[in-house]
């Protein structure tokens, strides 16, 4: 299959509400060459990425909007768009290869419209973007009413949350210290050749100069190291894990911090790890099988507690809520897509409901790390008020991290170019069993 036919049609999915990248791109990168994945690939992600500025220039472009049964040739116009200002591809290429998939559309009345669209833009598109550029959404390319959110929240860093969103995120590994301290790998990758430098939070973070196959780096499928997010490694060390704990990672796939917290503290008496769909835990078995790791893994909705919870309590939470994930856009663009306005305040509800279910199977003198990869306030420190607010025996302890910024309640960490993608935490103590 043509790699420009298998993005637009992993797109489509996305631009019908049908569904992610992560889940539309698997399936069609089985139907293209080898040699091609790279370049689908590409294609899909780059396209997501820009795409709330293409889909305007797009607009500015087409006499009138397609219909909803036509989001695939919408999708193959903005792959082409992306082709013509986001590429080194011909643009020869880019028109000619994008308007013959018309046909495997079934759509042959599109080749006339898109080969007129991307010449049009070829000729006239430069000089469309740059009198557009007064529009926030063109100049970030994020949808307006994110745009908006990170502006009003964040007024002095919004744009450089944006541009961030938009670059490319580095390679971040996370080093298993049941096997090496972080300087001892650095060394095995100075050795074998490989960029790399220390993180500047995460004890056992390194980041590479360049992206790479994991198969290359020392002892990968051994176990001494994974691939982490820096913010994301900051959980184990957060939690104050020591022996004989009993630990509960809600939300846990698909796995990586519940790695961690296993390779942080050897001595712990038991790790229960949820997760609300079992087809999601398959990932995080496979994860702890290479590290050679155990715990117990659950299907189930973590606020139904009298459907997984054995009434023992536990010393440690580690709550990675679900939430819009606007701190890893740049890790998954297809998110400028998928997510809206209206899904924050049922998001944040959610967030309180997860707080309130699993509060009480905490220890009394126990912790509970709250944790999103959301950059928004109303997901993340005001949750933790209106908790703090109705739940008397619970108050906030200080975070041991000068990462991100102090906010009224936890610290939220933003994304930076080069460095660690939006995170937010919180850590709580319980210190009395009564709610009052």
């Amino acid at each position: 299959m043509n790699p420009r036919l298998a993005a637009a049609r992993a797109l489509a999915a996305v631009l019908s509400g049908k569904a992610s990248l992560n889940s539309s791109l698997p399936a069609q990168l089985d139907k293209v060459e080898d040699r091609d994945r790279g370049l689908t690939q590409d294609l899909a992600f780059g396209t997501a990425r820009w795409q709330p500025r293409l889909d305007l220039l797009a607009a500015q472009l087409l006499q009138k909007p397609f219909k909803a049964a036509d989001a695939d040739v919408q999708a193959l116009l903005l792959v082409g768009l992306y082709q013509l200002f986001y590429t080194r591809i011909p643009a020869h290429a880019a028109i000619g290869e994008t308007v013959g998939c018309a046909d495997k559309l079934k759509k042959p009345w599109a080749k006339g419209l898109l080969n007129a669209v991307l010449r049009r833009a070829q000729r006239e598109g430069e000089a469309l973007l740059t009198g557009m550029e007064r529009d926030p959404v063109v100049r970030t390319a994020h949808p307006r009413w994110l745009q908006k959110a990170l502006k009003a929240f964040w007024p002095e860093q919004w744009e450089a949350i944006c541009a961030a969103n938009n670059a490319h995120p580095p390679m971040i590994l996370r080093v298993n210290r049941r096997h090496h301290s972080r300087d001892a790998y650095l060394a095995l990758l100075t050795e074998t050749g490989v960029g790399a430098s220390a993180c500047q939070f995460s004890r056992d973070g390194i980041v590479l100069t360049e992206a790479c196959d994991v198969r290359s780096l020392p002892g990968f499928a051994e176990g001494w190291v994974s691939i982490q997010d820096e913010a994301a490694q900051l959980s184990a060390d957060l939690l104050e894990l020591a022996p004989g704990q009993r630990v509960l990672d809600a939300c846990c796939a698909p796995g990586g911090k519940t790695c961690h917290l296993l390779e942080a503290e050897a001595g712990l008496a038991h790790l229960v790890a949820i997760d609300l769909e079992a087809k999601r835990l398959t990932r995080v078995r496979e994860n702890l099988d290479r590290l050679q790791l155990d715990a117990e893994l659950i299907a189930c909705d973590a606020r139904d507690t009298a459907s997984w919870w054995d009434g023992k309590p536990f010393q440690r939470i580690l709550l990675d809520a679900p939430c819009s994930a606007t701190g890893v856009i740049r890790r998954h663009p297809d998110i400028k897509l998928t997510r809206q306005a209206d899904d924050i305040p049922a998001l944040a509800a959610l967030q309180g409901e997860l707080l309130d279910a699993l509060w009480p199977t905490l220890e009394v003198g126990g912790m509970l790390l709250y944790a999103t990869c959301s950059s928004l306030p109303t997901e993340n420190t005001e949750v933790i008020e209106a908790f703090l607010a109705r739940t008397p025996g619970a108050r906030e302890l200080d975070l041991a991290t000068e990462a991100g910024i102090r906010q009224p309640h936890g610290r939220q960490l933003l994304a930076q170019e080069g460095g660690h993608d939006g995170f937010y935490y919180a850590k709580l103590i319980k210190i009395a069993a009564s709610r009052g």
